[in-house]
Protein backbone atom coordinates (compact mmCIF):
# COMPACT_ATOMS: atom_id res chain seq x y z
CA UNK A 1 0.00 0.00 0.00
CA UNK A 2 3.07 2.54 0.91
CA UNK A 3 4.52 1.47 -2.79
CA UNK A 4 1.43 2.61 -4.14
CA UNK A 5 0.96 5.77 -2.51
CA UNK A 6 4.01 6.49 -3.38
CA UNK A 7 3.81 5.64 -6.67
CA UNK A 8 0.73 7.62 -6.95
CA UNK A 9 1.99 10.84 -5.66
CA UNK A 10 5.03 11.16 -8.14
CA UNK A 11 2.15 10.97 -11.16
CA UNK A 12 0.86 14.75 -11.73
CA UNK A 13 -2.59 13.36 -12.05
CA UNK A 14 -2.12 11.18 -8.52
CA UNK A 15 -0.88 14.65 -6.85
CA UNK A 16 -4.30 16.33 -7.99
CA UNK A 17 -6.05 13.68 -6.77
CA UNK A 18 -4.26 13.58 -3.39
CA UNK A 19 -4.20 17.89 -2.71
CA UNK A 20 -8.18 17.98 -3.53
CA UNK A 21 -8.63 14.76 -1.32
CA UNK A 22 -6.95 17.10 1.56
CA UNK A 23 -8.41 20.33 0.32
CA UNK A 24 -11.73 18.76 0.94
CA UNK A 25 -10.52 17.32 4.17
CA UNK A 26 -9.06 20.57 5.52
CA UNK A 27 -12.38 22.26 4.25
CA UNK A 28 -14.55 20.08 5.92
CA UNK A 29 -12.47 20.49 9.59
CA UNK A 30 -13.10 23.60 9.53
CA UNK A 31 -17.02 23.65 9.11
CA UNK A 32 -19.19 24.98 12.02
CA UNK A 33 -20.79 22.11 14.28
CA UNK A 34 -24.31 21.57 14.06
CA UNK A 35 -26.90 19.12 15.26
CA UNK A 36 -29.05 16.42 13.22
CA UNK A 37 -31.87 14.03 14.42
CA UNK A 38 -30.45 10.79 15.65
CA UNK A 39 -29.68 8.13 12.44
CA UNK A 40 -32.71 6.32 11.94
CA UNK A 41 -33.18 2.44 10.96
CA UNK A 42 -35.98 0.39 10.02
CA UNK A 43 -35.83 -3.13 10.67
CA UNK A 44 -37.79 -5.28 8.60
CA UNK A 45 -39.28 -7.36 11.47
CA UNK A 46 -39.97 -10.66 9.73
CA UNK A 47 -38.40 -13.38 7.05
CA UNK A 48 -40.16 -15.99 4.75
CA UNK A 49 -40.04 -18.85 6.80
CA UNK A 50 -41.25 -17.61 10.31
CA UNK A 51 -42.59 -20.56 12.36
CA UNK A 52 -46.54 -20.84 11.91
CA UNK A 53 -47.16 -20.56 15.28
CA UNK A 54 -49.32 -17.67 15.70
CA UNK A 55 -46.39 -16.28 18.32
CA UNK A 56 -44.33 -13.68 16.53
CA UNK A 57 -46.05 -10.89 17.54
CA UNK A 58 -44.52 -12.08 20.60
CA UNK A 59 -41.31 -12.40 20.14
CA UNK A 60 -41.32 -9.18 18.34
CA UNK A 61 -42.83 -7.48 21.60
CA UNK A 62 -39.37 -9.33 23.46
CA UNK A 63 -37.13 -8.46 21.09
CA UNK A 64 -38.09 -4.79 20.86
CA UNK A 65 -35.63 -3.55 24.23
CA UNK A 66 -32.55 -5.11 22.64
CA UNK A 67 -33.06 -3.85 18.89
CA UNK A 68 -33.79 -0.13 20.30
CA UNK A 69 -30.47 -0.36 21.78
CA UNK A 70 -28.43 -1.50 18.55
CA UNK A 71 -30.44 1.72 17.15
CA UNK A 72 -33.53 0.40 15.80
CA UNK A 73 -36.43 2.46 16.01
CA UNK A 74 -38.73 1.80 13.52
CA UNK A 75 -40.10 -2.02 12.58
CA UNK A 76 -41.78 -2.68 9.43
CA UNK A 77 -44.11 -5.41 10.43
CA UNK A 78 -45.34 -8.33 8.05
CA UNK A 79 -49.21 -8.00 6.21
CA UNK A 80 -51.30 -9.11 9.66
CA UNK A 81 -54.51 -9.17 8.06
CA UNK A 82 -56.04 -12.47 7.61
CA UNK A 83 -55.07 -14.69 4.15
CA UNK A 84 -57.16 -17.52 2.29
CA UNK A 85 -54.10 -19.76 4.02
CA UNK A 86 -54.40 -18.44 8.09
CA UNK A 87 -50.77 -19.80 8.23
CA UNK A 88 -49.23 -18.24 5.61
CA UNK A 89 -47.86 -14.77 5.44
CA UNK A 90 -50.33 -12.24 4.30
CA UNK A 91 -49.84 -11.70 0.96
CA UNK A 92 -52.67 -13.74 -0.46
CA UNK A 93 -54.84 -11.31 1.57
CA UNK A 94 -58.77 -12.36 2.40
CA UNK A 95 -59.90 -9.87 4.92
CA UNK A 96 -58.26 -6.31 5.66
CA UNK A 97 -59.82 -5.68 8.73
CA UNK A 98 -59.22 -8.71 10.69
CA UNK A 99 -55.95 -8.61 12.16
CA UNK A 100 -56.29 -11.90 13.97
CA UNK A 101 -59.59 -11.15 15.72
CA UNK A 102 -62.31 -13.02 13.62
CA UNK A 103 -62.62 -16.97 13.36
CA UNK A 104 -62.23 -16.88 9.53
CA UNK A 105 -60.08 -18.81 7.08
CA UNK A 106 -59.71 -21.77 9.54
CA UNK A 107 -58.44 -20.18 12.58
CA UNK A 108 -58.99 -16.70 14.64
CA UNK A 109 -55.16 -16.16 14.71
CA UNK A 110 -53.46 -15.15 11.80
CA UNK A 111 -49.41 -16.97 11.28
CA UNK A 112 -48.56 -13.75 13.26
CA UNK A 113 -50.83 -14.20 16.62
CA UNK A 114 -53.83 -12.22 17.41
CA UNK A 115 -55.43 -9.07 17.66
CA UNK A 116 -54.79 -8.60 21.37
CA UNK A 117 -51.33 -9.42 20.63
CA UNK A 118 -50.89 -7.05 18.22
CA UNK A 119 -52.14 -4.70 19.99
CA UNK A 120 -49.61 -5.59 22.75
CA UNK A 121 -46.56 -5.48 20.88
CA UNK A 122 -47.81 -1.63 19.23
CA UNK A 123 -48.16 -0.93 22.75
CA UNK A 124 -44.22 -2.08 23.67
CA UNK A 125 -43.39 -0.27 20.43
CA UNK A 126 -44.77 3.32 21.52
CA UNK A 127 -43.43 2.81 24.80
CA UNK A 128 -39.98 2.59 23.33
CA UNK A 129 -40.38 5.30 20.62
CA UNK A 130 -40.20 2.82 17.82
CA UNK A 131 -42.26 3.50 14.77
CA UNK A 132 -44.21 0.70 13.22
CA UNK A 133 -44.64 0.12 9.36
CA UNK A 134 -47.44 -1.64 8.16
CA UNK A 135 -46.85 -3.99 4.99
CA UNK A 136 -50.06 -3.11 3.05
CA UNK A 137 -51.41 -5.45 0.41
CA UNK A 138 -53.24 -3.39 -1.64
CA UNK A 139 -53.41 -4.88 -5.24
CA UNK A 140 -55.52 -7.95 -4.82
CA UNK A 141 -57.29 -10.26 -2.87
CA UNK A 142 -57.70 -14.25 -2.55
CA UNK A 143 -59.90 -16.63 -0.73
CA UNK A 144 -62.90 -15.64 -2.12
CA UNK A 145 -65.75 -16.94 -0.61
CA UNK A 146 -67.61 -18.43 -3.00
CA UNK A 147 -67.56 -17.85 -7.25
CA UNK A 148 -69.76 -15.79 -9.39
CA UNK A 149 -70.49 -15.87 -12.92
CA UNK A 150 -70.12 -12.77 -15.19
CA UNK A 151 -68.59 -11.79 -18.54
CA UNK A 152 -65.08 -11.64 -19.14
CA UNK A 153 -62.49 -11.61 -21.92
CA UNK A 154 -58.87 -14.16 -22.27
CA UNK A 155 -55.97 -11.86 -22.51
CA UNK A 156 -52.56 -12.72 -23.79
CA UNK A 157 -50.24 -13.34 -20.60
CA UNK A 158 -47.12 -12.02 -22.22
CA UNK A 159 -48.93 -8.98 -23.60
CA UNK A 160 -51.76 -8.17 -21.44
CA UNK A 161 -53.58 -5.59 -23.34
CA UNK A 162 -53.97 -7.98 -26.17
CA UNK A 163 -57.41 -10.14 -26.28
CA UNK A 164 -56.97 -13.10 -27.32
CA UNK A 165 -60.67 -14.84 -26.92
CA UNK A 166 -64.36 -12.90 -27.34
CA UNK A 167 -66.39 -12.16 -24.28
CA UNK A 168 -67.37 -15.31 -21.93
CA UNK A 169 -69.17 -16.29 -19.29
CA UNK A 170 -66.85 -17.04 -16.69
CA UNK A 171 -67.43 -18.45 -13.02
CA UNK A 172 -65.01 -16.09 -10.82
CA UNK A 173 -63.77 -16.43 -7.00
CA UNK A 174 -64.58 -12.98 -6.65
CA UNK A 175 -67.57 -13.24 -3.86
CA UNK A 176 -66.35 -11.70 -0.80
CA UNK A 177 -68.76 -11.95 2.36
CA UNK A 178 -66.18 -12.26 5.25
CA UNK A 179 -68.74 -14.29 7.04
CA UNK A 180 -66.78 -14.29 10.17
CA UNK A 181 -67.00 -10.61 10.59
CA UNK A 182 -69.78 -9.60 9.01
CA UNK A 183 -70.15 -5.90 9.05
CA UNK A 184 -67.86 -4.81 11.58
CA UNK A 185 -65.27 -2.39 11.00
CA UNK A 186 -67.01 -2.19 7.40
CA UNK A 187 -70.22 -3.04 5.36
CA UNK A 188 -68.25 -3.23 1.95
CA UNK A 189 -68.98 -6.73 0.38
CA UNK A 190 -66.98 -7.54 -2.30
CA UNK A 191 -68.71 -9.00 -6.46
CA UNK A 192 -67.30 -9.38 -9.63
CA UNK A 193 -67.60 -5.50 -10.31
CA UNK A 194 -65.50 -4.92 -7.33
CA UNK A 195 -62.37 -6.60 -9.75
CA UNK A 196 -60.56 -6.17 -13.33
CA UNK A 197 -59.22 -9.58 -13.27
CA UNK A 198 -58.86 -13.09 -12.39
CA UNK A 199 -56.95 -16.34 -12.86
CA UNK A 200 -58.95 -19.03 -12.74
CA UNK A 201 -62.36 -20.63 -14.46
CA UNK A 202 -63.82 -22.51 -11.72
CA UNK A 203 -66.75 -24.00 -15.03
CA UNK A 204 -63.80 -24.64 -17.35
CA UNK A 205 -61.57 -25.40 -14.65
CA UNK A 206 -58.89 -23.56 -16.84
CA UNK A 207 -55.75 -21.19 -15.66
CA UNK A 208 -55.68 -18.20 -17.59
CA UNK A 209 -55.69 -14.03 -17.19
CA UNK A 210 -59.57 -13.22 -17.78
CA UNK A 211 -60.15 -9.12 -17.71
CA UNK A 212 -63.72 -8.16 -16.76
CA UNK A 213 -65.44 -7.42 -20.11
CA UNK A 214 -65.99 -3.78 -19.87
CA UNK A 215 -63.21 -3.30 -17.85
CA UNK A 216 -59.32 -2.08 -19.15
CA UNK A 217 -56.45 -2.58 -16.69
CA UNK A 218 -55.20 0.77 -14.87
CA UNK A 219 -52.88 2.32 -17.42
CA UNK A 220 -50.36 3.93 -14.86
CA UNK A 221 -48.40 0.32 -14.15
CA UNK A 222 -45.24 -1.29 -15.01
CA UNK A 223 -45.25 -1.67 -18.53
CA UNK A 224 -43.89 -5.13 -18.72
CA UNK A 225 -45.97 -7.67 -20.15
CA UNK A 226 -47.43 -4.90 -22.12
CA UNK A 227 -49.75 -3.84 -18.57
CA UNK A 228 -48.87 -5.63 -15.42
CA UNK A 229 -51.59 -4.24 -13.90
CA UNK A 230 -52.81 -7.97 -13.24
CA UNK A 231 -50.45 -9.77 -11.04
CA UNK A 232 -52.52 -12.50 -8.82
CA UNK A 233 -55.35 -14.07 -7.90
CA UNK A 234 -58.38 -11.53 -7.70
CA UNK A 235 -57.02 -7.95 -8.87
CA UNK A 236 -58.77 -5.12 -7.25
CA UNK A 237 -60.29 -2.17 -9.43
CA UNK A 238 -58.92 0.69 -7.84
CA UNK A 239 -60.81 2.87 -9.83
CA UNK A 240 -64.42 1.47 -8.96
CA UNK A 241 -65.75 4.19 -6.31
CA UNK A 242 -67.03 1.26 -3.58
CA UNK A 243 -63.58 -0.22 -3.52
CA UNK A 244 -61.30 2.82 -3.12
CA UNK A 245 -63.63 4.49 -0.61
CA UNK A 246 -63.18 1.03 1.35
CA UNK A 247 -59.60 1.45 0.84
CA UNK A 248 -59.26 4.64 2.32
CA UNK A 249 -61.41 3.74 4.95
CA UNK A 250 -59.19 0.70 5.76
CA UNK A 251 -56.02 3.08 5.60
CA UNK A 252 -57.36 5.56 8.75
CA UNK A 253 -59.16 2.66 10.45
CA UNK A 254 -55.74 0.47 10.23
CA UNK A 255 -53.46 3.26 10.94
CA UNK A 256 -55.27 5.26 14.08
CA UNK A 257 -56.22 1.52 15.58
CA UNK A 258 -52.89 0.68 16.32
CA UNK A 259 -51.55 3.55 15.34
CA UNK A 260 -48.76 3.42 12.62
CA UNK A 261 -45.92 5.50 11.25
CA UNK A 262 -46.29 4.36 7.78
CA UNK A 263 -46.58 1.90 5.47
CA UNK A 264 -44.82 -0.29 2.42
CA UNK A 265 -46.82 -0.54 -0.69
CA UNK A 266 -46.70 -4.17 -1.30
CA UNK A 267 -46.56 -4.32 -5.57
CA UNK A 268 -46.18 -0.59 -6.46
CA UNK A 269 -45.56 -1.17 -9.90
CA UNK A 270 -48.79 -3.56 -10.33
CA UNK A 271 -51.22 -0.83 -9.12
CA UNK A 272 -52.33 2.59 -10.00
CA UNK A 273 -49.82 5.21 -9.43
CA UNK A 274 -52.38 7.50 -9.02
CA UNK A 275 -54.30 5.63 -6.49
CA UNK A 276 -50.95 5.54 -4.48
CA UNK A 277 -50.84 9.40 -4.80
CA UNK A 278 -54.73 9.73 -3.48
CA UNK A 279 -53.87 6.70 -0.93
CA UNK A 280 -50.92 8.82 0.39
CA UNK A 281 -52.33 12.11 0.37
CA UNK A 282 -55.82 10.47 1.98
CA UNK A 283 -53.29 9.05 4.98
CA UNK A 284 -51.27 12.60 5.82
CA UNK A 285 -54.68 14.65 5.88
CA UNK A 286 -56.47 11.94 8.10
CA UNK A 287 -54.33 10.13 9.98
CA UNK A 288 -50.80 11.94 10.30
CA UNK A 289 -48.63 14.76 7.90
CA UNK A 290 -45.74 13.17 8.05
CA UNK A 291 -47.15 9.43 7.59
CA UNK A 292 -44.18 7.32 5.80
CA UNK A 293 -44.35 5.28 2.75
CA UNK A 294 -42.13 3.37 0.68
CA UNK A 295 -43.18 1.59 -2.70
CA UNK A 296 -41.90 -1.66 -4.05
CA UNK A 297 -41.49 -1.27 -7.44
CA UNK A 298 -39.38 -4.06 -8.19
CA UNK A 299 -36.99 -3.34 -10.65
CA UNK A 300 -33.73 -3.38 -11.89
CA UNK A 301 -34.46 -0.58 -14.21
CA UNK A 302 -33.03 3.00 -12.02
CA UNK A 303 -34.74 4.77 -14.92
CA UNK A 304 -38.61 3.20 -14.38
CA UNK A 305 -38.06 3.52 -10.27
CA UNK A 306 -37.28 7.37 -10.69
CA UNK A 307 -40.44 7.66 -12.71
CA UNK A 308 -42.22 5.94 -10.31
CA UNK A 309 -41.35 8.62 -7.74
CA UNK A 310 -41.81 11.18 -9.99
CA UNK A 311 -45.09 10.26 -11.28
CA UNK A 312 -45.73 9.64 -7.26
CA UNK A 313 -44.37 13.78 -7.27
CA UNK A 314 -41.42 12.25 -4.90
CA UNK A 315 -44.10 11.63 -2.08
CA UNK A 316 -42.81 8.12 -1.29
CA UNK A 317 -39.02 6.18 -1.01
CA UNK A 318 -38.65 3.26 -2.80
CA UNK A 319 -37.18 0.15 -2.48
CA UNK A 320 -33.38 0.14 -4.30
CA UNK A 321 -33.63 -2.78 -5.95
CA UNK A 322 -30.55 -1.86 -8.24
CA UNK A 323 -28.00 -2.16 -5.33
CA UNK A 324 -29.22 -5.43 -4.24
CA UNK A 325 -28.60 -6.19 -7.47
CA UNK A 326 -25.27 -4.75 -7.85
CA UNK A 327 -24.07 -6.14 -4.56
CA UNK A 328 -25.23 -9.59 -5.70
CA UNK A 329 -22.62 -9.28 -8.76
CA UNK A 330 -20.27 -8.19 -6.67
CA UNK A 331 -20.57 -10.76 -4.31
CA UNK A 332 -19.65 -13.59 -6.68
CA UNK A 333 -17.77 -12.03 -9.09
CA UNK A 334 -14.10 -12.73 -8.18
CA UNK A 335 -11.86 -9.24 -7.85
CA UNK A 336 -14.96 -7.64 -8.87
CA UNK A 337 -14.26 -3.46 -8.75
CA UNK A 338 -15.64 -1.75 -5.27
CA UNK A 339 -15.44 1.29 -6.84
CA UNK A 340 -18.53 0.68 -9.35
CA UNK A 341 -20.82 -0.67 -6.38
CA UNK A 342 -22.67 1.72 -6.27
CA UNK A 343 -23.24 3.30 -9.90
CA UNK A 344 -26.53 3.33 -11.03
CA UNK A 345 -28.06 3.07 -7.75
CA UNK A 346 -30.70 5.04 -5.99
CA UNK A 347 -28.93 5.45 -3.33
CA UNK A 348 -26.08 7.26 -5.69
CA UNK A 349 -28.98 9.56 -8.11
CA UNK A 350 -31.71 10.00 -5.78
CA UNK A 351 -30.31 9.31 -1.78
CA UNK A 352 -33.36 11.59 0.45
CA UNK A 353 -35.52 8.73 -1.86
CA UNK A 354 -33.92 5.12 -1.02
CA UNK A 355 -34.73 2.57 0.65
CA UNK A 356 -31.65 0.74 1.01
CA UNK A 357 -31.45 -2.64 2.05
CA UNK A 358 -29.24 -5.84 1.25
CA UNK A 359 -31.43 -8.77 1.86
CA UNK A 360 -35.58 -8.99 2.33
CA UNK A 361 -38.14 -11.74 2.70
CA UNK A 362 -38.75 -11.86 -1.48
CA UNK A 363 -34.71 -11.84 -2.05
CA UNK A 364 -33.87 -14.54 0.28
CA UNK A 365 -32.93 -18.07 -1.19
CA UNK A 366 -36.12 -20.09 -2.90
CA UNK A 367 -38.55 -16.90 -3.36
CA UNK A 368 -39.42 -15.56 -6.57
CA UNK A 369 -37.21 -12.32 -6.51
CA UNK A 370 -34.22 -14.77 -5.25
CA UNK A 371 -30.90 -12.15 -5.22
CA UNK A 372 -27.97 -13.92 -3.29
CA UNK A 373 -25.15 -12.23 -1.87
CA UNK A 374 -22.51 -13.97 -0.48
CA UNK A 375 -21.69 -14.48 3.13
CA UNK A 376 -18.44 -13.06 3.21
CA UNK A 377 -19.73 -9.81 1.32
CA UNK A 378 -22.86 -9.20 3.44
CA UNK A 379 -20.56 -7.71 5.64
CA UNK A 380 -19.42 -4.79 3.56
CA UNK A 381 -22.60 -4.52 1.54
CA UNK A 382 -24.05 -3.63 5.25
CA UNK A 383 -21.28 -1.36 6.11
CA UNK A 384 -22.07 1.03 2.56
CA UNK A 385 -25.48 1.20 3.41
CA UNK A 386 -25.56 1.56 7.45
CA UNK A 387 -22.84 3.74 7.50
CA UNK A 388 -22.79 6.53 4.60
CA UNK A 389 -25.23 9.26 4.46
CA UNK A 390 -26.77 8.27 1.39
CA UNK A 391 -30.26 6.86 1.30
CA UNK A 392 -32.15 5.14 4.21
CA UNK A 393 -31.44 1.63 5.33
CA UNK A 394 -33.49 -1.37 6.66
CA UNK A 395 -31.90 -4.08 8.41
CA UNK A 396 -33.32 -7.61 7.60
CA UNK A 397 -34.48 -10.13 10.23
CA UNK A 398 -33.42 -13.01 8.47
CA UNK A 399 -29.84 -11.41 8.58
CA UNK A 400 -30.28 -10.31 11.89
CA UNK A 401 -31.55 -13.70 13.58
CA UNK A 402 -30.80 -16.37 10.72
CA UNK A 403 -33.19 -17.71 8.28
CA UNK A 404 -35.83 -20.63 9.63
CA UNK A 405 -34.94 -23.41 6.83
CA UNK A 406 -31.87 -25.36 4.93
CA UNK A 407 -27.91 -25.07 6.10
CA UNK A 408 -27.91 -21.94 7.12
CA UNK A 409 -31.06 -22.70 9.80
CA UNK A 410 -30.72 -20.03 12.99
CA UNK A 411 -27.26 -18.62 11.45
CA UNK A 412 -27.17 -14.70 11.54
CA UNK A 413 -25.21 -13.09 9.11
CA UNK A 414 -22.08 -11.03 9.33
CA UNK A 415 -20.95 -13.54 11.74
CA UNK A 416 -23.17 -12.40 14.05
CA UNK A 417 -21.22 -8.52 14.31
CA UNK A 418 -24.57 -7.14 12.12
CA UNK A 419 -25.47 -5.52 15.54
CA UNK A 420 -21.85 -3.96 15.66
CA UNK A 421 -22.52 -2.11 12.47
CA UNK A 422 -26.04 -0.92 13.13
CA UNK A 423 -24.37 0.24 16.45
CA UNK A 424 -21.91 2.18 14.89
CA UNK A 425 -24.42 3.69 12.73
CA UNK A 426 -26.39 5.03 15.89
CA UNK A 427 -23.27 6.36 17.48
CA UNK A 428 -20.39 7.21 15.00
CA UNK A 429 -22.29 7.76 11.56
CA UNK A 430 -23.08 11.13 11.33
CA UNK A 431 -21.54 14.11 9.56
CA UNK A 432 -20.08 15.28 6.18
CA UNK A 433 -18.31 12.10 4.30
CA UNK A 434 -14.85 11.90 2.88
CA UNK A 435 -14.54 8.60 0.01
CA UNK A 436 -11.16 7.00 -0.83
CA UNK A 437 -12.56 4.71 -3.41
CA UNK A 438 -9.08 4.75 -5.17
CA UNK A 439 -8.23 0.70 -5.87
CA UNK A 440 -11.00 -1.43 -7.32
CA UNK A 441 -10.50 -4.00 -4.08
CA UNK A 442 -9.99 -2.03 -1.31
CA UNK A 443 -12.31 1.62 -0.59
CA UNK A 444 -13.09 2.70 2.39
CA UNK A 445 -14.44 6.56 3.80
CA UNK A 446 -14.50 8.56 6.47
CA UNK A 447 -17.50 10.43 8.66
CA UNK A 448 -16.74 13.43 10.41
CA UNK A 449 -19.07 13.49 13.20
CA UNK A 450 -21.75 16.49 13.75
CA UNK A 451 -22.06 18.76 16.73
CA UNK A 452 -24.46 16.34 18.47
CA UNK A 453 -21.98 13.38 17.24
CA UNK A 454 -18.76 14.04 17.41
CA UNK A 455 -16.50 11.46 17.40
CA UNK A 456 -16.84 9.68 13.84
CA UNK A 457 -15.61 6.78 12.09
CA UNK A 458 -13.42 5.38 9.01
CA UNK A 459 -14.60 2.67 7.42
CA UNK A 460 -12.05 0.32 5.12
CA UNK A 461 -13.06 -2.78 3.20
CA UNK A 462 -11.99 -4.86 0.69
CA UNK A 463 -12.98 -8.18 -1.00
CA UNK A 464 -9.34 -9.26 -1.89
CA UNK A 465 -6.25 -9.50 -0.21
CA UNK A 466 -5.73 -7.92 3.90
CA UNK A 467 -4.87 -3.74 2.68
CA UNK A 468 -4.58 -0.46 4.16
CA UNK A 469 -5.84 3.24 3.51
CA UNK A 470 -4.31 6.44 4.80
CA UNK A 471 -7.17 8.45 5.38
CA UNK A 472 -8.07 12.19 6.62
CA UNK A 473 -10.00 11.81 10.47
CA UNK A 474 -9.22 15.42 11.36
CA UNK A 475 -6.06 17.70 13.20
CA UNK A 476 -8.16 17.42 16.36
CA UNK A 477 -8.01 14.03 16.45
CA UNK A 478 -4.11 13.93 16.08
CA UNK A 479 -2.38 11.29 18.94
CA UNK A 480 -5.79 9.41 19.40
CA UNK A 481 -5.98 5.37 19.57
CA UNK A 482 -8.19 3.71 17.17
CA UNK A 483 -9.50 0.72 16.93
CA UNK A 484 -11.57 -1.37 15.06
CA UNK A 485 -15.04 -1.58 16.44
CA UNK A 486 -15.56 -4.87 14.25
CA UNK A 487 -12.58 -6.45 15.91
CA UNK A 488 -11.09 -8.03 13.17
CA UNK A 489 -8.21 -6.31 12.71
CA UNK A 490 -6.31 -6.19 16.03
CA UNK A 491 -3.77 -3.58 16.08
CA UNK A 492 -4.16 0.72 17.23
CA UNK A 493 -3.69 3.10 14.55
CA UNK A 494 -2.84 6.36 15.95
CA UNK A 495 -3.85 9.22 14.51
CA UNK A 496 -0.71 11.51 13.05
CA UNK A 497 0.12 15.36 13.45
CA UNK A 498 -1.69 16.28 10.21
CA UNK A 499 -5.20 14.39 11.47
CA UNK A 500 -4.16 10.80 8.82
CA UNK A 501 -4.11 7.49 10.17
CA UNK A 502 -3.32 4.04 7.99
CA UNK A 503 -6.41 2.36 8.54
CA UNK A 504 -5.63 -2.09 7.59
CA UNK A 505 -8.35 -4.41 7.18
CA UNK A 506 -8.11 -8.25 7.00
CA UNK A 507 -8.66 -9.77 3.52
CA UNK A 508 -12.41 -10.07 2.39
CA UNK A 509 -13.52 -8.17 5.35
CA UNK A 510 -14.67 -4.53 6.33
CA UNK A 511 -13.03 -3.16 9.80
CA UNK A 512 -14.86 0.43 11.23
CA UNK A 513 -12.45 2.40 13.14
CA UNK A 514 -13.68 4.74 15.99
CA UNK A 515 -11.34 6.38 18.78
CA UNK A 516 -10.63 4.09 22.05
CA UNK A 517 -12.55 7.25 23.89
CA UNK A 518 -15.52 7.72 22.04
CA UNK A 519 -18.63 7.79 23.59
CA UNK A 520 -20.55 4.80 23.84
CA UNK A 521 -17.66 2.69 22.45
CA UNK A 522 -17.15 0.31 25.45
CA UNK A 523 -20.95 -0.29 25.77
CA UNK A 524 -21.09 -0.91 21.87
CA UNK A 525 -18.70 -4.01 22.31
CA UNK A 526 -19.91 -4.66 25.87
CA UNK A 527 -23.35 -5.05 24.99
CA UNK A 528 -23.00 -6.33 21.55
Amino acid sequence: MVSFLSCLRRKSKGQEYWKKIEEKAQNLESLPSWTSPDNTLLMQGFEWHVPADCCHWRRLQRALPGLKTIGVDQIWLPPGCKGMDCLGNGYDLYDWYDLGEFDQKGARATKWGTREELDALMATAQDLGIGVYWDAVLNHKAGADYPERYEAVKVNPQQRNNEISKPMTINGWVGFEFRGRGDQYSPMKYHWQHFSGVDWDDDRKENAIYRTANKQWASDVSSENGNYDYLMCTNLDLSHPEVREDAFRWGTWISTELPLSGMRFDAAKHFSVQFQKDFVDHMRRTVNPDFQVFGEYWTGDTKAILRYLEEMEHRVSAVDTPLVQNFHRASYKEGADLRSVLKGTLMQCRPENALTFVANHDTQPGQMLETPISPAFKPLAYALILLRREGNPCVFYGDLYGINKGKSARKPACKGKLPLLTGARRLYAYGEQQDYFDQPNCIGFVRYGNGRHPAGLACVMSNGAPGKKRMYVGKRHAGEPWTDVMQEASETVVIDALGYGVFPVPGMSVSVWVWEGAEGRGSLLEEL
